[in-house]
């Protein structure tokens, strides 16, 4: 027994940590183009995109976990099926119930997972990909001087450059304007330049290279000039505003945290419906993590003879819109039209059902078969095709 768990293992990991890795690199690859045009707009450095798609993987892996761990199990019996496997495991008495053990053993270290990654990991995800994105806007990321456009640094300095080398450690062809407080005007051209730090903390250092310094003020006869061959210009970094406190948005919160506040009886009651329906929300799609090994089974085992991937194509239809249908409860349950409670568990509920009543069909009804009528009304639609094309071909010829 323990060199068929040992197979089913093997089987079941095989498509799980594939269709894992194939769904997180197809969400990032979606996004990433999104974030490099975002970033590029507001005149970020690049590596920042990498730390936004970093903070958003666990949001990814949330939703990915119970499909993998469903194509997993479907795709692994339906190797069996299809090699006639899982007849002989049948007829040496291996129950469904019995061959469950190995799914049911995957699907509870992908429940703690999940539980993990939902409930502590993904909040704090989202916060810090929420601050890059606050940081960006306003420059507190560092944004990098755009070349050949005027760069504004604060109301009394604009900054542009010719060219930058060396990702942005040599610029070339620099002119500064500056206006002082009193009232002084200050022009600079110059052929180089590079940017250091300084003991202030709120100011850097504009190290400037051959060029020439112009100075007027309204008291001055005529402009001074200047010709250097170095030149520190110190430039005060400009003042930004603090980025919120985690946790001002539900998608933020830890599950304890929301579970508390949910309980408050200080906060309004559109408050606490809100929190209950997230926290609510995040446990539902949790727990349907042990609905998918029963699900794989009966839409993996296609009906004899048939060689049929419509259960494949089920099994992600019905995963997904349920995720979809919980999505919209949650937005139901967050305004109060309807009970947290009865807008997640109650299609959840009927979600269990469907999928205990196909697992007793297929596992416990002789010659059970809980997408037989659909199977044969797509082989008889696709035989209708296949006459009507050809007909089709020869009326046109």
């Amino acid at each position: 027994m323990q060199s068929i768990d040992r197979y089913m293992a093997r089987l079941i990991a095989v498509p799980l940590f594939s269709t894992l890795i194939i769904a997180a690199a197809l969400l990032v690859l979606d996004r990433m183009q999104r974030l490099f045009q975002f970033v590029a707009i507001e005149g970020g450095p690049v590596a920042v995109v990498w730390r936004m798609l970093a903070s958003l993987l666990p949001e990814y892996l949330g939703l990915g976990i119970p499909i993998g761990l469903l194509l997993g199990v479907l795709l692994a019996f339906r190797r069996l099926a299809g090699s006639s496997e899982l007849d002989v495991m049948r007829g040496v008495g291996l129950s469904y119930t019995r061959l469950l053990r190995v799914p049911y053993l995957f699907a509870i270290g992908l429940a703690l997972l999940n539980f993990a990654i939902v409930g502590y990991v993904q909040p704090k995800a989202r916060y810090r990909y929420e601050r890059l994105k606050f940081e960006l806007r306003t420059g507190a990321l560092g944004a990098s001087i755009k070349v050949g456009e005027f760069t504004h640094l604060g109301k009394r300095m604009t900054l542009r450059v010719e060219q930058s080398h060396d990702e942005g450690r040599q610029l070339t062809g620099i002119f500064v304007q500056a206006l002082s407080s009193k009232g002084d005007w200050v022009g600079i051209t110059a052929d180089r330049g590079r940017f250091l730090a300084s003991p202030d903390p709120d100011t850097i250092v504009f190290r400037l290279s051959n060029g020439v310094l112009i100075h007027n003020r309204a008291d001055f006869p005529q402009p001074r000039v200047l010709t250097f061959t170095s030149h520190d210009l110190p430039i005060d970094l400009p003042k930004f505003e603090a980025f919120r406190q985690r946790g001002e948005q539900n998608l933020e919160l830890t599950l304890p945290e929301l579970r508390r506040l949910g309980r408050n009886k200080d906060a309004t009651r559109e408050q606490r419906d809100t929190y209950r329906a997230e926290w609510d929300f995040r446990v539902a799609e949790i727990v349907s993590i042990f609905l998918m090994p029963l699900l794989g089974i009966a839409l993996g085992v296609p009906p004899k003879r048939s060689s049929s991937a419509l259960g494949v194509f089920l099994a992600i239809v019905m995963v997904v819109t349920y995720h979809k249908v919980n999505q919209y409860g949650d937005s139901l349950g967050a305004l109060g039209k309807v009970d947290p409670t009865l807008a997640l568990w109650g299609p959840f509920a009927l979600f269990a059902a469907l999928v205990l009543w196909m697992y007793r069909t297929i596992a416990y009804v002789p010659g059970g078969q809980p997408i037989g009528g659909l199977e044969r009304g797509f082989a008889k639609l696709g035989r209708a095709i296949g006459r009507w094309l050809p007909g089709r071909r020869e009326a046109t010829a």
